[in-house]
């Protein structure tokens, strides 16, 4: 899949898709860690975590502190720890360790989902004032997997408008998409079953048929999003640290990618996790001249932190 300069290639096929994705040297080094997470959520005690994921936490925290972070809304609190990700290595795939499913946390190394769920989790947990690592892992479980509890592959929001739609339903966030401007999206989503072979855990059957039912209600979900050529209009009514999703064209997949809406005097801009950027950065141009000139987005869903 080509697409232009400037452009990423959808968040599920680097996040996902485990065929070409390289395991990182990090990862193998961190094998043992994985091991003990996994065990850590078959027994349901909280992970400690590597030491380089407690540092990274310790420092946002102190930041938080030190900034009285949590005396601002969640939108400005998102926007600041978001900031502080800024150059942070981008890592496809941090998702798909070895072993059975169970919570992976990672700090160090982001891709463009796993940059906002963590973004949103340390925020919360900020507002909140339980700047802790239990209650940072406990709300990381809860805005990954649906329903808020991790039970298996099958559980994990492998859809970001799901993602968006669950975490609705868990009071985190709001879907505004409708509200500014949206119109109906109607289209089937089977990008993972039917790219069954770039998916190691499709290989059971019954997690293959789990996954498969996922998506026949999904599809049959009623979806909203803002089109292209919408978009100019509706940028004026997205806040800052909104949680932008950029709609797929490809068929079967519902979002391409994902990151953070930082409002300026001139627009809209994205903070996100970019494959052809190697980091996490901030977008050279607005939100809705990015996605024009992007190939294989074709518009935006808008989920509102709460």
């Amino acid at each position: 899949m080509h697409t232009r300069t400037g452009s990423t290639i959808p968040f599920l096929l680097t996040i996902l898709l485990v065929a070409g994705c390289a395991e990182s040297e990090a990862a193998r080094e961190d094998a043992a860690s994985d091991s003990a997470e996994a065990q850590a959520a078959a027994t349901g005690s909280v992970p400690q975590g590597r030491e380089v994921d407690r540092r990274i936490f310790d420092e946002k925290m102190e930041l938080a502190r030190t900034e009285r972070l949590d005396t601002l809304p969640i939108g400005a609190i998102i926007v600041r720890l978001g900031e502080s990700f800024l150059g942070t290595k981008y890592t496809p795939g941090t998702l798909e360790a070895e072993g059975p499913e169970h919570l992976v946390i990672n700090l160090e190394e982001l891709d463009c989902v796993t940059y906002v769920e963590n973004v949103l989790a340390l925020a919360r947990i900020v507002r909140a004032r339980q700047p802790t690592w239990e209650a940072y892992v406990r709300e990381l479980e809860r805005i990954r997997y649906r329903g808020g509890e991790l039970n298996g592959y099958p559980s994990r929001l492998h859809y970001f408008s799901e993602w968006i739609s669950d975490n609705e339903r868990l009071g985190l966030v709001r879907n505004v998409t409708r509200d500014i401007g949206g119109v109906p999206l109607a289209e089937r989503i089977d990008f993972m079953t039917t790219h069954r072979e770039s998916y190691r855990q499709l290989a059971d059957s019954a997690t293959f048929e789990a996954i498969r039912d996922i998506e026949t209600r999904l599809s049959g979900q009623e979806r909203w999003y803002i089109p292209e050529s919408s978009l100019a209009a509706a940028m004026p009514r997205i806040q800052n640290g909104d949680l932008i999703g950029a709609t797929s064209s490809i068929e079967g997949l519902d979002i391409a990618h994902t990151g953070i809406a930082v409002v300026r005097e001139d627009g809209v801009y994205l903070m996100h996790a970019p494959l052809v950027g190697e980091d996490v950065q901030m977008s050279e141009t607005t939100l809705d001249q990015r996605i024009a000139r992007i190939e294989g987005q074709d518009g935006i869903m808008v989920a509102r932190p709460l």
